[in-house]
């Protein structure tokens, strides 16, 4: 239809796709009005799944569209180039692109022509659908009529076959079609002309892809198979349908490969990890006249997302995830897909005086019924006992048969102290919270639960909960909080040798500070083998692994991490680190990104980002990323750090010496890791001092040094004979 230019767009500075039409095109006034029409409907799409339409102008009698510039690569070569894609990399590309279309279908528009030609992957890769509205503005005036085929004979539905409208069904029949092509590196239907592949649409069957691929699964076959339907009815219905298996299909993937790799390191050993029923627990809606009781709210929503994580069967969603949606008007199934679960759990609470009503049901999210719902009028000591009922009637509507101790598991009560408890429940609300304040005051609500009751195990976990992330989220020294933290953990194996927080807690205190790693990973074990379903020993077995290098054993327990807590925040940025780690920077880009979508000011993601990009060589785009949120008030340390180290790369000494200085400035008010020091030292080519500042935080105990080894910014010290001697003064040198 026109060529296409990279141009510079002078009235709004911003580099764009030009695409100068066709004379023949252009000279059609009734072409030309339908684009206009249909540009005006493109417009409103502003996803980061589609590229953006913006105008259609003309200039000395030619017509030209503007639209986004994207760089990158279009599928279909794509696809020529790798041949066949990877199970999980056509999964991805195909959810970006499904996504894409949810939120065109939304505002009434329709592609009409979807094809792996028309979709770009960009340099992060990412997928973006072009050229939404083109396909039914250049049709002709009698496109409704009979026989008048408008498409692309290898990606047309049945329907636009036989000449009628195009839908949303037909969108998804294209899907279907791209992500055939991406696992086989083929379409389904081909022939010598294209009358003959369009008629196969009509006429045949598509051969069953796993001839091609003896990687695609059952249920992926069976997907593709449904949205090739003939019939229109027969097919998905929708986009958020098919974004709904491909979750599914996604979480399956994952889970297989997890259950795969534990199988291979240990030979023989029962598959423990096959979850055959999935639940997320959302937080309980506070009904009470004040309106003063969410930390309890939360607090019995926790509980229960705690004792239903024992029953090994049963994935549970985690608290970071489910609670995600807390306040938000969002619908049940829309959550169910989000989280990739089969069944959610809400409720509410209200308090009045010491009566507590609490009601509970459980939903089905593939119709959207009830499978199970309870209304509880009781005194607030029965709190105890209506959870159990609640967890014991989950179990009883989802079949679940328990294995030996599992039931006596769930229903342990860990203090019969309704004080105690309540305190409790306020140190977990604060310590969710992850911040510096918050987590103090978790650490007076602990302290006061443990007070109220000695005996109280899981108050010593969160108190040791606490101590652990506090050098993460405030300014606090490893000297003056990992102590605390393993004292606080191993009180509590004291009087509850079972509870696998408690071990996570110890393991994490034995790892980051001690460095001892053989006692670190017997914690880890022992948490994970007491409850498989606890997503904070995977994330944290994950960061002993990859400190110690051993990348695939991390790269299977930050997955199982994820398919747990799949809306969570640093869990997300932790598989980007794992990337990192492995030197795929790409990747680390991307899952980066796709974290920051979720909270663009998150640091942690950002640091993950930037530490990519420097070692990608793309200085530029750390300054970019960085210079407002690192140079502001409030800049964290650690994006100060790697922000001065990219100046440093492109030549900016001046500015990475200020960044240096005021980080030493700030050392001499707040505690400052050296270790951020040392990297702007790093990026100045100052051995020396690098070597002086990761001395001076090997004396401080610095936590970062466990990643010493495993950090490809130090890569180039790594043939140094100090930082060998450092590497086994931290236990990393073999």
């Amino acid at each position: 239809m026109g060529q296409v230019y990279k141009a510079f767009d002078k009235e709004i500075e911003e580099t764009i796709a030009l695409k100068l039409l066709n004379p023949e095109i252009a000279a059609d006034e009734e072409i030309i009005k339908r684009f206009r029409n249909e540009l005006k409907l493109a417009r409103q799409i502003t996803h980061k799944n589609v590229c953006r339409m913006f105008d259609l102008g003309k200039s000395e009698g030619t017509f030209f569209i503007t639209m986004e510039y994207v760089s990158g690569e279009d599928l279909k070569s794509f696809i020529r180039r790798a041949g066949q894609l990877s199970i999980g990399k056509s999964l991805l590309i195909a959810k970006q692109v499904g996504e894409g279309l949810a939120e065109a279908h939304r505002l009434g528009v329709v592609h009409r022509d979807l094809k792996s030609q028309n979709i770009m992957i960009d340099r992060q890769g990412n997928a973006k659908i072009m050229d939404f509205g083109i396909a039914r503005s250049i049709a002709r005036k009698d496109i409704t009529r009979e026989g008048m085929m408008i498409g692309t004979p290898e990606y047309m539905s049945p329907e636009q076959v036989d000449g009628k409208e195009a839908d949303r069904r037909s969108d998804l029949y294209g899907l279907g079609i791209i992500l055939y092509e991406m696992l086989t590196g083929r379409v389904p239907f081909e022939g010598d002309t294209p009358l003959s592949v369009a008629l196969k649409h009509k006429t045949e069957t598509p051969r069953n892809p796993q001839q091609w691929n003896a990687q695609i699964s059952e249920g992926l076959r069976r997907m593709m198979d449904k949205c090739l339907e003939k019939d229109q009815e027969q097919r998905y219905q929708s986009a958020e349908e098919v974004l709904a298996e491909l979750t599914k299909l996604e979480t399956e993937k994952s889970s297989g490969e997890l259950r795969g790799a534990e199988r291979e390191r240990e030979p023989g050993k029962q598959d423990k990890t096959q979850w055959i029923h999935s639940i997320a627990v959302l937080p309980f809606a506070d009904l009470s006249p004040q309106k003063d009781q969410e930390y309890f709210c939360d607090g019995v929503a926790e509980e229960l997302i705690n004792a239903l994580t024992k029953i090994r069967e049963l994935r549970v969603v985690a608290r970071t995830s489910a609670f995600s949606f807390k306040g938000r008007d969002a619908d049940i199934r829309e959550i169910g897909r989000k989280l990739g679960v089969e069944t959610i759990l809400e409720g509410s609470v209200r308090k009045a005086g010491n009566r507590l009503r609490i009601t509970a049901q459980l939903i089905n999210i593939a119709d959207g019924y009830h499978l199970w719902a309870e209304r509880y009028d009781r005194e607030m000591d029965d709190v105890f006992a209506i959870q159990d009922e609640v967890t014991l009637a989950i179990t009883e509507k989802l079949k679940i048969k328990f294995l030996e101790g599992d039931k006596s598991k769930i229903i342990k009560r860990y203090t019969e102290d309704l004080e105690a408890y309540q305190l409790y429940l306020k140190g977990r609300y604060f310590w969710n919270k992850r911040a510096e304040k918050s987590l103090e005051k978790a650490i007076e609500y602990f302290e006061q639960a443990i007070e109220t009751d000695p005996n109280y195990a899981l108050a010593y976990s969160g108190l040791a909960d606490c101590y652990n992330l506090l050098p993460w989220w405030s300014m606090t020294a490893p000297r003056d909080a990992h102590p605390k933290a393993k004292t606080a953990a191993m009180k509590a194996l004291e009087i509850d040798p079972h509870l696998a927080e408690a071990h996570t807690s110890l393991a994490f205190a034995l790892m980051q500070y001690d460095w001892n790693w053989p006692a670190a990973e017997r914690e880890f074990k022992a948490a994970i083998e007491l409850n498989r379903g606890y997503a904070a020993a995977h994330h944290w077995y994950f960061e002993f692994l990859a400190a110690r290098g051993r990348l695939d054993e991390a790269l299977a327990e930050i997955l199982k991490a994820q398919a747990l807590d799949p809306l969570s925040l640093i869990i997300n940025s932790a598989l980007g680190w794992q990337f990192y780690f492995a030197r795929n920077y790409d990747q680390a880009i991307n899952q980066s990104q796709k974290t920051l979508e979720l909270d663009p000011n998150f640091m942690w993601a950002q640091y993950i980002l930037s530490a990519s990009y420097l070692q990608s060589s793309r200085a530029d785009e750390v300054i970019g990323e960085l210079q407002k949120s690192a140079e502001g008030p409030g800049g964290h340390p650690l994006l100060m750090a790697v922000l001065g180290a990219a100046y440093a790369t492109r030549g900016h000494r001046d500015k990475a010496q200020g960044l240096l200085e005021g980080l030493k400035k700030q050392a001499g008010q707040n505690y400052v890791m050296p270790f951020y020091i040392a990297i702007i030292y790093l990026g100045l080519g100052e051995k020396a001092q690098v070597f002086e500042w990761l001395e001076r935080a090997y004396e401080e105990r610095n936590y970062w040094l466990v990643f010493l080894k495993a950090d490809p910014m130090f890569d180039s010290l790594h043939s140094e004979p100090r930082f060998r001697t450092l590497l086994g003064k931290v236990g990393l040198e073999e």
